[in-house]
């Protein structure tokens, strides 16, 4: 078994300066993918994650691009291109998440979630498929959401925005066949060590068919089988939420 499926490759992750993004980018660099880590507030948790990448042997850099302005991912890429000279694979993980009542929602809580979650989406894409259709090859993962399936009356905005990622992502994936693949991630409840589970979250684990919340692993382990392992999958979204989404 190859340990270290994704050596010679380049990955950049979106949103990889904390939590979930970086245990994506983390399991990444140890199936040996060097990696760009993309950040827009977190700097020095960028900073960290590069050198944690570099202690487990892949080459990695921090490069700051908020997803949300389409000239800033522009420069994104290039440096990419620059740094590297190819990408092998795209993980949009950059997102924007707090609820807002029906009644308050105004234009820059639309702006704010659709700019990243849905067009940052998209302009990272495009700009990666321009240079992975170069190659003949490349693979995208965007991550999207339970929300994107499931009406959640406190965050409208935000489900509207990772349906549309759903969707974005069967568009893509039918546009940029036969040498491109891309599939979507919905995760469920993730919790990280230290999370506070308030009587909220205990319902909401209580309602999931496993019983349990999953892992920030649990993502970033099904990136890595879409990344290595999915040579005849595209166009799916993968439902990582402990059975929530059952009918």
């Amino acid at each position: 078994m190859n340990h270290r499926p994704l050596q010679d490759q380049v990955a950049l992750v979106t949103g990889a300066g904390r939590r979930i993004g970086r245990v994506i980018a983390l399991t990444l660099a140890r199936a040996g993918a060097d990696l760009v880590v993309d950040y827009n507030q977190s700097k020095e948790d960028a900073q960290t994650a590069v050198r944690e990448i570099e202690n487990l042997g892949s080459r990695a850099m921090a490069v700051r691009a908020d997803v949300s302005r389409p000239k800033q991912v522009e420069a994104l890429f290039r440096a990419v291109q620059k740094h590297f000279g190819r990408l092998d694979l795209l993980v949009n993980n950059a997102g924007v998440f707090f609820p807002a009542k029906w009644d308050q929602l105004g234009e820059a809580d639309w702006d704010k979630v659709l700019g990243t979650n849905l067009k940052g989406a998209f302009f990272c894409a495009q700009a990666a498929a321009r240079i992975m259709l170069r190659q003949g090859q490349g693979r995208i993962v965007i991550i999207s959401s339970l929300g994107g399936l499931q009406a959640w009356p406190d965050y409208i905005h935000y489900c509207a925005s990772k349906a549309g990622a759903i969707s974005l992502t069967r568009s893509l994936a039918k546009a940029l066949a036969p040498h491109i693949q891309v599939n979507g991630i919905a995760p469920g409840t993730i919790l990280f060590p230290g999370d506070r589970q308030d009587a909220k979250m205990r319902r909401i684990i209580r309602s999931t068919p496993l019983r349990k919340a999953g892992r920030p692993e649990d993502i970033a382990e099904m990136v890595l089988f879409l990344a290595t392992q999915s040579d005849f999958i595209t166009g799916q979204i993968f439902a990582v939420d402990g059975g929530k989404s059952i009918p």
